[in-house]
């Protein structure tokens, strides 16, 4: 059988060590390679054939998320595991919107590590099994909150709109209003969503997915 072909990123060299150490016990991998940020991997990733890419999030130059997203446009088929020690909910789904297959705590066993990179190889996701219940929970609250607040199809335009950054008038010009309307439907979303500001506003849209992180 052909071994997965995995590279290694990690800003650590002792920590890149002993990964490849690890998944080298694993007749199942290969270690193809190593690089200590997202950019030498996006480099690598376009040199070498790759299957599998184990990926720190926090890096120098450039970091995990948007080393993923770089590597899943230039080679889709390529399978993103993020293995990092941030448990936090808004860093697993910024890896998952940005094209990961799997995240990783680096508390996790070796089992578990090499379950997440041969699941990946096929196509399949995989969590670490701590950070899989508090996503459910956190989309749970998420779909919670969002149906709560009973939000118009026009106030999520508006809301996602102003998270993107755009002012009153733009998003007013864009969507054929007046800049009074517009002002208008954002009392009503502030009011639904519990927030006072603009700033306020635009975190609850990211946390309840009417934006891009």
């Amino acid at each position: 059988m052909e071994r997965i072909k995995v590279l290694v990123v990690d800003d650590h060299a002792l920590v890149r060590e002993g990964i490849k150490k690890l998944l080298l016990e694993d007749e199942r991998l290969e270690v193809v390679g190593e690089a200590g940020n997202g950019r030498e991997a996006v480099e690598l990733v376009k040199k070498r054939p790759v299957d599998v890419v184990l990926l720190d999030i926090s890096m120098p130059d450039m970091g995990g998320v948007e080393a993923c997203r770089e590597i899943k446009r230039l080679r889709p088929s390529v399978a993103v595991v993020a293995l990092t020690v941030h448990d936090q909910e808004e860093y697993c789904l910024a890896m998952l919107e940005a094209g990961a297959a799997g995240y990783v705590l680096k508390e996790s066993s070796a089992d578990q590590l090499v379950e997440a990179i041969v699941r990946a190889a096929k196509g399949e996701e995989y969590l670490s099994p701590r950070l899989a219940g508090k996503m459910v929970k956190w989309f749970s609250r998420a779909e919670s909150r969002r149906g709560l607040c009973g939000l118009t199809p026009r106030e999520k335009e508006i809301l996602r709109l102003l998270a993107s950054g755009l002012s009153n008038r733009e998003i007013a010009r864009k969507l054929y209003l007046s800049e009074k309307t517009v002002k208008n439907h954002l009392t009503s979303i502030f009011q639904k969503i519990g927030v006072s500001d603009r700033t306020q506003a635009a975190l609850w849209a990211v946390k309840h997915g009417l934006s891009e992180l």
